[in-house]
This record gives structure tokens, C-alpha cells and sequence, in this order.
């Protein structure tokens, strides 16, 4: 119990500050460039760990895998990246806690699986958490301490939301090819990777060979390989274990706490939370609770 705890807290914190490396990654790319070439780092650094493991995999495990994969990755990271750029790690954070709320409903409304009434106390918690981020002032830029105009305030939510329906119906679709037990976590982690890389390839021909220097010029690469390693490797690895050590509600619930982790950082990216953004991240985490243990 205490080794599940553990990593499912380390992966919290993980995946809090990889998306705060992201958000102040200078780079001229675009959030779907940016993507494919975190996906292809990724598969480089986990590739060789599995390459002397058994693959067995049947067609129906292989097609939801890439389907996932797809769905999860490919498009909700991308739209994840472009949320980041214009709400930064908290806000993106505390909306994405919605997962477990929108699996919930999406069972209700597909597979008739009522709801508990304390399950539907956290959707309305975390819908509450949703709308106090969506109602909050923009932040603003530390480096040109201007204020996020308005309008790309909604689209920034706007894209964390489409995100987060694509991330959660990926994770749907990946948790029913595991369940045939053809593969373990690593290997459908490695395999959703290639489907969404193979998918984004394409646009590798649109990333330049030197790219412009952000001004002032700073090296990128390692912002950018200390976020694929946090958010891509450790935090797949971290969420696997404490999944295999710990009840699947009370792991998610403590996995939930990435936006509470996320508000000493935003002063850092000039993003002042307030009493109001306080209360909002706190909702999400008291919502996912309810969800899950409901």
C-alpha cells in the first residue's frame, strides 16, 4: 500500500512538472509538431527496455492499442499542448481532472451504468472547479507582462476539454485491450506511442532544420528531454505501479492531486491563483474523490 501511495503521488508530481516544462518551452513549433517529436523521444527511451520481452498480441488488442493511441494521444495531446500555451499548468491541470467524472458519465450514458448519488456530488464538484477556471481572470505574461486576451482564454478551455474527452476515451479503449492480458502496461504504452507517431509522421516535413533561437537564446533540448522523460516515461511507469499496488479508485484519487501540486509553480509562469483558483483545484481533487470511491 505504502509503495502504491507512493508512486501514485510521484506521479502526480510528474506529470505537474512536465506540463510546467512544456508551458515554458521556447519554441516556434506547433502543438502538434511538438507532440510527434515528444512521442518519438519517448519511444526511443522505452524501446530498448522492451526489446527482449515476449510480444504476443492479438489483431483485436493491436486495433484498440492503435486505436487509443490515436485518439488519446495523438489528438488529445496535441489539443493538451495547445491548451497549455494559453491557460498555462494549473488551469490545464485542475480541467483535466475531470477524467474519472467524464468515464463516469460516459458509462451512464452508454453502458447504463447508474452513477452513485456521492459519484454525482463529484461531477458536480469538478464541474464547479471547471467553471470557476473558465470564469477567472487571464493570466499574465511574466516575460511581456501582458494580459492572455480574453478570447484565447475560452479557446484555451475550450481545447483542455476536447483534450480531456479524447484522453479519457483513449484510456477506455486501451484498459479494453488490457484486459485481454496479451501484454503488460510498458508494451501498450510503447505500442499507443508508435500508432499516434506513425499518425503525426506526416508533419515531421514541417519542422524546420534550425529551427528559430528563442530570444533570449537558451538551450531547449534539455527542457525538452527532462519533460518527455517526467510526463512520458517515469510517469506511465509511476501510474503502472501504483495501479498494480493499489485499488484502482484510491490510486486515481491520489494521482488527482496534480492540480494542488500545481499551485506553488504558478507564480512562475506569472499565473496568480487566488483564493478563487485555490478553491477550484481543491473542488477538482474533492470531486475525483467522490467519483471514485462512490
Amino acid at each position: 500500500m505504502l509503495t502504491g501511495a507512493l508512486a501514485a503521488l510521484a506521479a502526480a508530481l510528474c506529470w505537474t512538472l512536465a506540463s510546467s516544462l512544456w508551458h515554458r518551452l521556447p519554441t516556434s513549433l506547433s502543438a502538434v509538431q511538438l507532440n510527434l517529436l515528444k512521442n518519438l523521444l519517448a519511444l526511443v527511451l522505452l524501446a530498448p527496455a522492451l526489446v527482449l520481452q515476449p510480444w504476443r498480441v492479438g489483431w483485436d488488442s493491436l486495433l484498440l492499442l492503435a486505436a487509443s493511441g490515436v485518439l488519446g494521444i495523438a489528438l488529445g495531446d496535441s489539443l493538451y499542448f495547445a491548451a497549455l500555451r494559453r491557460l498555462g499548468t494549473r488551469r490545464c491541470l485542475t480541467l483535466d481532472a475531470g477524467g474519472p467524472a467524464v468515464t463516469a458519465v460516459a458509462g451512464f450514458l452508454w453502458l447504463a451504468e447508474w452513477p452513485s448519488p456521492l459519484q454525482w456530488l463529484g461531477v458536480g464538484l469538478i464541474s464547479l472547479a471547471v467553471l470557476l477556471v473558465a470564469r477567472q481572470k487571464p493570466e499574465r505574461s511574466p516575460a511581456a507582462g501582458l494580459a492572455v486576451p480574453a478570447a484565447a482564454q475560452r479557446l484555451g478551455v475550450l481545447l483542455a476539454l476536447g483534450a480531456l474527452l479524447c484522453g479519457s476515451g483513449g484510456a477506455l479503449l486501451a484498459r479494453a485491450a488490457l484486459r485481454a492480458g496479451e501484454l503488460d502496461p510498458l508494451q501498450s504504452a510503447v505500442l499507443r506511442l508508435a500508432a499516434a507517431s506513425l499518425v503525426l509522421l506526416p508533419l515531421l516535413r514541417g519542422v524546420p532544420a534550425s529551427p528559430p533561437r528563442p530570444r533570449p537564446a537558451q538551450r531547449r533540448w534539455p527542457l525538452w528531454l527532462a519533460a518527455t522523460l517526467l510526463g512520458t516515461s517515469a510517469g506511465i511507469a509511476l501510474q503502472q505501479t501504483a495501479l498494480q499496488h493499489l485499488p484502482g479508485a484510491l490510486a486515481v484519487a491520489l494521482m488527482a492531486t496534480a492540480p494542488v501540486m500545481a499551485l506553488p509553480l504558478a507564480p512562475l509562469e506569472g499565473d496568480r491563483p487566488g483564493v478563487t483558483g485555490v478553491l477550484a483545484a481543491l473542488l477538482a481533487l474533492g470531486g475525483v474523490s467522490c467519483v471514485v470511491v462512490g
